[in-house]
């Protein structure tokens, strides 16, 4: 198995270099992730999608800045290292945008590629690390999910590295030969979605899980199915209480 050099910066940076892989939950609002933070995950991650749609807004349209901004606003108040999805950089200068993100204090993003051309995507990663080179950058390849071939996945994975990514992000590979080739390919951590079992996607050397929309997906099903139950006569399972929930809300600094 690769052994990964590990980069003397920050916390987030060195949680993708242990035995075992950074399991990453991602969020769309302040509570889901204080709760996931209480529950003893070490870093939360924002999803575009659920972003998006719990704003009425369309994912991967580049629409969501504010709200993404917002978000991260508030989820840096938690004790723990928070990464940000910020789709394909959202149309904004990406060195005005990691630096504004820095500022707040956001340790990471995860900026996708969605197969298009590979130099103007490797110029955003670029981007990003010079308006905040201790941001912790993850390029999403998009070529698995799309069908393209393995040498297509590596150029594009390779150009972004060179380009100062820190992480690859390559979702659909779920094959073990799929994933070992990607990481002895790949000469920084790899990241896939929770498409299979932590300790089986840990012995194949990937170093950071996702759950991508997986949460906000799961939590829409929740929501109707007990409303569902109501209508239908049936008995709700007991649910975190309105006290547990307003203990997660710390109360707001006063202003000077």
């Amino acid at each position: 198995m690769l052994d990964l050099p590990v980069p003397p910066i920050s916390r987030f940076h060195q949680l993708h270099y242990q035995d075992e892989p950074l399991l990453l939950p991602n969020a769309w609002d302040f509570a889901t992730a204080a709760a996931l933070v209480a529950d003893g995950f070490p870093a939360i991650g924002t999803t575009s999608l659920g972003v998006a749609a719990a704003h009425g807004l369309p994912d991967e349209a580049g629409s969501t800045l504010h709200e993404t901004l917002a978000l991260a606003g508030a989820l840096v108040r938690l004790p723990v290292p928070v990464t940000v999805d910020i789709e394909s950089g959202f149309g904004a200068d990406p060195r005005e945008l990691a630096a504004r993100l820095w500022d707040l204090g956001v340790a990471g993003v995860n900026v996708e590629d969605a197969v298009g051309d590979a130099r103007a995507h490797a110029d955003l990663v670029r981007g990003l690390k010079d308006g905040a080179p201790g941001l912790f950058v993850n390029a999403r390849v998009d070529t698995y999910w799309l069908g393209r071939d393995h040498d297509t996945t590596l150029d594009r994975a390779h150009r972004y590295v060179d380009a100062g990514a820190d992480g690859i992000f390559v979702p659909g590979a779920i094959r073990d030969d799929d994933i070992t080739a990607l990481v002895r390919a790949i000469p920084v951590p790899l990241n896939v979605l929770a498409q299979r079992p932590l300790a089986e996607l840990a012995s194949l050397g990937v170093k950071r899980v996702s759950t991508g929309s997986l949460l906000y997906r799961a939590a829409l099903d929740a929501a109707v199915n007990a409303a569902r139950t109501v209508r239908d006569g049936g008995r709700v399972e007991p649910a975190t209480t309105y006290g547990d929930i307003a203990t997660l809300i710390p109360t707001p600094p006063e202003e000077d």
